[in-house]
């Protein structure tokens, strides 16, 4: 104890003859949030650091940035002149208060949510946005369309019973195709489950889809994952994994080895209201803050975790107001305006490579569909509120408006586009459909270099027990792809 007091005074006695500054955070306030955001404005002066200074406190991680030397003037107090009249703490100075206050669990007024269309897709007056030209319109457009359009097969394809499980992304369209818009094919995408719409976006096809939810050879998981769960090396989207909100605090690894390696690019992550209920949310958040990570966490909220209503998930105003408790800009966006996503990841993407910071994002869209092909939502909300979500609410019908009124999109535009996209959908079903399924063998394979005893004795009882009960097995199931481990 006594050398810990030693060494802490000597750090002390360095720093303020360094003169240091540890103190404080700005402060992050969206009202219109404007694409003429002032980098200057939101972060702090730089963290001067002189030899004596950067020999304390050397650490094997890469140089702290502007964006991590934020608590800066949120912990100086306009009542506190006298520098007597604080703690000089680890961290920064802290005023004292001479009458006992608690800070309130929630605010009065609840933070505002940025849009730039209204319900009727009219432009809102007096809004600043980053201008989306007529190609790059017509994409987010179609799109949005496309993704509508497969969710509606491949669902009707599970209640078939030809796939054996389906989530839909109704509702909340806009936000996948929209944040794939804004961000560069280099950033790193980590996804809950409903955001297919990127991998369409970066040129994933139908067919790579429908090979995917039909488990058959051509998958590039080799029909061991569960159907949605997408994944793509080449469009570097990272293979969905069920357990929630795991991805978040990989993300965070991801994007501090983009750091590391001074790439121009971030980590991406997804979520769901529900997996901020979830530890990995936290510490993810947490994490990222510390190390100045460049990433965004993207979460949907969409007024479910599956029949839990956000009401029975936090008390606090959302999870935009997450973001402060752990230093990290946040703003709340309209998910059903695909104008104001595409604006606001836009901004959030440049401040994180720019800035070396990491960004939160909420999206506000109610998800219309079940929660996936294992539920029924009518059992738990009134049918009057999701078909106000899905008539009056609606993503892809306001962002089409928009382009109807830009002389872009027509009733003949929209009708051939259909008809050309479920043609392409229904094709690319029968081939996947029809395509075999992977060999057994890769049940056993991609995990060990050298498989264990244990697994060549499983795969040994699988021949075994298919040679034994071939009438519960499919007819056309072969063991010639046998190979011994």
């Amino acid at each position: 104890m006594a050398s810990w007091w030693r060494r802490t005074s000597v750090i002390s006695y360095q720093i303020s003859r360094a003169k240091v500054d540890f103190r404080g955070s700005s402060t992050w306030k969206y009202h219109h949030f404007q694409s003429e955001y002032s980098s200057t404005s939101l972060i702090p002066r730089s963290f001067p650091c002189n030899n004596k200074a950067a020999t304390l406190f050397s650490v094997e991680r890469c140089q702290s940035t502007v964006a991590g030397k934020q608590l800066d003037s949120l912990h100086a107090s306009d009542n506190c002149d006298d520098e007597n009249e604080a703690m000089d703490f680890p961290g920064g100075k802290v005023a004292y208060n001479f009458e006992m206050k608690f800070i309130l669990g929630s605010s009065e007024k609840r933070i505002p949510c940025y849009r730039l269309l209204n319900d009727d897709g009219e432009p809102i007056m007096n809004t600043g946005f980053v201008q989306v030209n007529k190609e790059l319109a017509l994409k987010m457009y179609s799109d949005m369309v496309t993704l509508q359009m497969m969710d509606t097969l491949f669902y009707e394809a599970q209640r078939q019973g030809r796939i054996s499980f389906y989530a839909t992304s109704f509702g909340e369209e806009a936000i996948s195709i929209a944040s794939a818009a804004a961000l560069s094919e280099d950033d790193i995408i980590l996804p809950q489950y409903r955001e297919p719409g990127i991998l369409l976006w970066r040129g994933f096809t139908l067919q790579e889809f429908a090979n995917q939810c039909f488990g058959n050879k051509a998958d590039y998981g080799k029909g061991r994952q569960m159907p949605i769960h997408y994944g793509s090396r080449k469009h570097n989207y990272v293979t969905i994994s069920s357990p929630i909100a795991t991805q978040l605090p990989q993300a965070v690894g991801v994007a501090y080895s983009l750091k590391m390696d001074k790439k121009n690019a971030c980590a991406v992550a997804f979520t769901g209201d529900g997996g901020t209920s979830e530890g990995d949310f936290h510490a993810g958040l947490n994490f990222a803050a510390v190390l100045e990570a460049p990433v965004i966490f993207i979460c949907r909220n969409n007024g479910w975790a599956i029949s839990t209503p956000i009401s029975e998930q936090f008390r606090s105003d959302g999870i935009v107001v997450k973001g402060k408790a752990y230093g990290i800009p946040s703003i709340r966006v309209d998910g059903t305006d695909a104008l104001a996503v595409y604006t606001a990841i836009r901004a959030a993407r440049d401040m994180a490579t720019s800035e070396q910071t990491p960004v939160l994002v909420e999206t506000l869209a109610y998800r219309v569909g079940h929660h996936s092909s294992s539920d029924d939502s009518t059992k738990y909300r009134p049918l009057d509120e999701i078909d106000y979500w899905k008539m009056y609410r609606n993503p892809v019908n306001k962002f089409r408006k928009w382009v109807e009124t830009k002389g872009w999109w027509n009733e003949t535009d929209e009708a051939e586009f259909r008809s050309s996209i479920k043609k392409q959908l229904l094709q690319a079903i029968q081939v996947a459909e029809k395509t075999e399924k992977p060999p057994l063998t890769e049940l056993f394979r991609d995990v060990y270099d050298l498989p264990p005893s244990n697994l060549a004795e499983q795969q040994k009882q699988l021949w075994e027990t298919i040679s034994k009960y071939p009438q519960d097995f499919p007819s056309d199931l072969s063991l010639r792809n046998q190979v011994d481990l």
